[in-house]
């Protein structure tokens, strides 16, 4: 596992965003760890979240694209701090982009924040985590009718590796498969629990409530 990776795990569970325990999903589901990116609240931890975000783009997707788009609400910050940490990072010069929930009509009008969207523009979108895709269901269309875009892909924190909508496959690659375009993660599941299992950071009982979420719910 790349050091950064590690880093990543570490730093999730030191600023309480990734815990474990018994949690309620959204979906009804009983989930034995909760993942929560808002609690990334100091400038040092946006600062570093921003760094481990550009690491992973840069190595999964390159530098070949023109804006890092973030959907409201959780992904706005995220769009801010990685287009900063890759100028910090590499030079690359790319511009943030983001969506409101309601269209504003007065002053700064639109549907979008930050930087206007032009055709023909390479857009790299990034989000919190990826649970069944519905962010994308809304935000795609917003994107492609704001200009000609081309998504060069979607870059999340933490892959669940949960089944999505369809029941079948997990919801990364549900939405990969729907849209066309490559999805990753800075980190998986798997990847966080083999790695805290290993380093005894994961009790006996946690891990057995882990295997008995995923024999249910694991794509």
């Amino acid at each position: 596992m790349e050091s950064y990776k590690r880093e990543f795990i570490d730093f999730m569970v030191e600023s309480d965003v990734l815990k474990f325990g018994e949690f309620t999903l959204k979906s009804g589901r009983k989930s034995p760890f909760f993942m929560n990116s808002g609690a990334y609240v100091t400038g040092a931890q946006l600062k570093r979240l921003g760094q481990y975000y550009a690491q992973a783009v840069n190595e999964r997707f390159g530098l070949g694209f023109d804006v890092v788009f973030g959907p409201a609400y959780k992904g706005i910050p995220l769009s801010v701090v990685c287009a900063i940490a890759l100028e910090d990072l590499y030079g690359a010069q790319v511009r943030y982009c983001s969506n409101r929930k309601e269209v504003k009509d007065h002053g700064d009008t639109g549907i979008l924040l930050g930087s206007e969207l032009k055709d023909g523009d390479r857009v790299l979108i990034v989000e919190d985590v990826t649970t069944s895709g519905k962010s994308i269901q809304e935000t795609y269309p917003i994107l492609k009718a704001a200009a000609d875009v081309e998504v060069v892909g979607l870059m999340v924190s933490l892959d669940r590796q949960e089944v999505g909508r369809g029941g079948k496959v997990a919801a990364l690659q549900e939405v990969a498969e729907t849209y066309g375009f490559p999805t990753a993660a800075i980190v998986t599941m798997a990847e966080v629990v083999e790695d805290l299992s290993a380093r005894g950071k994961l009790t006996e009982e946690q891990q057995a409530a882990i295997r008995a979420y995923y024999s249910q719910y694991g794509a």
